[in-house]
């Protein structure tokens, strides 16, 4: 009766060693790394490339940097098609939902093509200065870079910033001008926007080399790029990008005989390798298997956070990752294996104890303080309520997002560091989405005191308007301490001005939406980081008070239709209230104590004409950023899955008025 578990027993146990053993079967892989494939790509995964050391001559390493909404993404799905990836959609390197759903690219991207018999790596990068962060830790893995341009806006601020940064890595630049199939867009204007880079060039510092940078014309839109102008070419695809690419970007100067060395770029989490290090391998050959370790740079010296191997290396190819076996430097791979280094530190071979250098990003200019949500509708909507979850999620964060530092500031609460409103706005969305509520305090300026002068940072900003709207926008900056550095009409446009001004961030707080209104959504502005100066002084009136409840429960539209002549209101019939929380803007400088709540008295009189339905102006609903521009000092938002409401810091109406009394900072 045990004659049949026996022979299965010893049928499983010589078929084991026989299949290990033999070469046949050599490729075969535990269970663990077939999930581990199909949980990268989204295709079945291919047999991995046999272990042939890559000559980095073969390999072009390139980033592709431009101003927002100049064509970067939409020129990388040209590439890849060309190349013949399966592209599944538009934009289709922009896989994050909010990327998506916004239409902007947050994160970089990296991905490789192949073009005749080179490798190309090709790295999309974020176009807003908020996300400058992401531009400034890949800048490094790369030898070219392809500078797209919109030939109708020509060079604007975030132009300027990613150029920057390209020039002072030595990158070899190539100059696309995006979007020439535009009615406006002439050979005149084309020249002139090319002088201008060239100025752009000139002003960064750029080199002899650098300066003699090939030009080509393209509709990313249409698919094409020609090395001479026109409107329509006679052959509609991106060949000659991809000529260009291969001609003027050098290959990697990296040696394979030297012992391997790779500096982190990218992290990200897979549910069953762990985590995943992306960067380029500086030198050497790294195979799977491999004993590798972490090492971290401090003022101390080097120090080795972990011991670990290679389980799997693997090499973005179009829009899935592919295992290999092994590559060698000069490229650009994911490997898994380790647990603990982050982006900045460098895995090596075991016997390399030096670290490579790591990025100097540029420093935050805002902060805000996330903490526990104490109002009185607190837990009704989310899952993650305590101190711990929302500090272990921003530690997590600040893991994979260097532009980003978290401090603890009290108990319950951690001061978040940023570039900008909108990084820092995409943080709370995200955290929104995955069910934490917190409490968030309105953004501060980082200031830097320097031989005794208070320094604070200071924006590019250029902004595009019509000519009515001119004195509209100039006012509002003025009040912001905005300087005017430039101002003239715009080149093709008819009726439109542009202006370039230095202004405060702490000015531009808030202003975006002010800006979208007084042009009525015709205008466009952009900022990018300028340098420290002197501190202006304070900002002008730039908001009114607010009309804050005096009552808990349900607004009725009884008593909104006596506070709409109070000023806006945020808040419609129906939605809950409590003391403290804002329910609309004042029409005085001052705030309002009022009560949503009132309820019609009940009688037994009947009145003709007095029960008519109520008509009310529908309020203004605020937006995650908005909300963030919106607050004062003395205010919070209020951020749970399923809301987003203002409050004041001091729900009760005499701790605020005590509180008010109190000497500012």
């Amino acid at each position: 009766m045990v004659v049949g578990p026996l022979l299965r027993s010893l049928w499983s146990t010589t078929t084991r060693t026989s299949l290990s053993s033999s070469s046949h079967y050599s490729h075969i892989k535990p269970l663990s790394y077939a999930r581990a494939a199909f949980s990268t790509v989204t295709a079945p995964a291919p047999a991995a490339t046999p272990g042939v050391d890559i000559d980095p001559g073969r390999l072009r390493n390139v980033a592709v940097i431009a101003h927002v909404d100049h064509g970067k993404t939409t020129l990388m799905d040209r590439l890849l098609r060309q190349c013949g990836a399966d592209i599944p959609h538009e934009r289709a390197l922009d896989s994050i939902d909010l990327e998506r759903e916004r239409g902007i690219t947050i994160a970089s991207k990296v991905t490789s093509i192949s073009w005749k018999d080179k490798e190309l790596n090709m790295v999309d990068t974020p176009g807003h200065a908020d996300f400058g962060g992401e531009v400034e830790r890949v800048v490094g893995m790369v030898e070219g870079a392809v500078l797209v341009v919109d030939a109708g806006e020509g060079p604007l601020a975030q132009t300027k910033f990613v150029l920057a940064k390209a020039l002072k890595y030595g990158l070899h630049p190539i100059l696309l001008l995006n979007k020439v199939d535009k009615p406006a867009v002439t050979e005149e204007r084309c020249d002139e926007v090319e002088s201008l880079v060239f100025d752009l060039f000139a002003n960064l510092g750029a080199t002899e080399e650098q300066l003699d940078f090939p030009v080509l014309y393209a509709s990313a839109k249409e698919g094409w790029a020609s090395s001479t102008y026109t409107k329509s070419p006679d052959v509609k695809d991106m060949s000659q990008l991809l000529d260009a690419i291969v001609g003027h970007v050098p290959p990697p100067s990296a040696s394979l005989d030297a012992p391997f060395q790779m500096l982190v770029s990218m992290m990200e989490k897979d549910p069953y390798l762990g985590r995943v290090l992306t960067g380029r391998v500086t030198c050497g050959v790294v195979r799977v298997g491999d004993k590798v370790h972490g090492l971290k740079k401090t003022d101390a010296g080097t120090v080795k956070i972990e011991e670990g191997k290679i389980v799997k290396l693997m090499k973005k190819k179009g829009m899935r990752a592919d295992p290999v076996d092994s590559a060698g430097a000069g490229d650009i791979v994911s490997m898994a294996g380790l647990s603990s280094p982050t982006i900045g530190h460098t895995v090596a071979n075991a016997e390399v104890m030096t670290a490579l250098p790591t990025v100097v990003l540029d420093p935050p200019t805002i902060s805000m303080t996330f903490g526990v949500n104490d109002s009185p509708l607190a837990g009704s909507d989310g899952i993650h309520l305590t101190g711990g979850k929302i500090g272990d999620r921003l530690l997590a964060e600040s893991e994979t997002n260097l532009a980003i530092n978290v401090l603890p500031s009290t108990s319950e609460s951690y001061e978040v560091q940023g570039r900008g409103e909108l990084q820092l706005g995409i943080l709370i969305e995200n955290m929104r989405r995955e069910g934490f509520e917190l409490s968030v305090s309105p953004p501060k300026v980082m200031y830097k005191v320097e031989r005794g002068v208070k320094l604070e940072p200071i924006e590019e900003v250029t902004i595009e308007v019509d000519d009515a709207h001119v004195g509209l926008v100039m006012e509002a900056l003025s009040h912001r301490r905005g300087e005017v550095t430039d101002m003239g009409p715009v080149p093709g446009n008819m009726g439109r001005t542009r202006m370039c001004l230095t202004c405060p961030s702490r000015g531009l707080v808030g202003y975006r939406s002010v800006f979208s209104s007084d042009t009525r959504g015709s205008g466009f502005m952009h900022r990018a980081f300028l340098t420290y100066e002197k501190y202006r002084g304070p900002l002008g009136n730039v908001r009114k008070g607010v009309l804050v409840s005096m009552g808990r429960g349900l607004i009725t539209a009884h008593a909104l239709t006596n506070l709409e002549a109070r000023g806006i209101l945020f808040v419609a019939p129906g939605m809950e209230t409590y003391d403290g929380m804002i329910i609309g803007e004042h029409s005085r400088d001052t705030d309002l104590d009022v009560n949503p709540v009132r309820a019609k008295e009940l009688n037994n009189i009947r009145a003709p004409s007095k029960d008519e339905n109520v008509k009310l102006t529908p309020p203004r609903l605020m937006s995650l950023e908005e909300a963030i521009g919106y607050v004062a000092s003395d205010e919070l938002i209020e951020v749970t899955p399923k809301a987003i409401r203002l409050r004041k810091r001091y729900l009760e109406v005499n701790k605020r008025k005590t509180m008010s009394k109190r000497p500012k900072d």
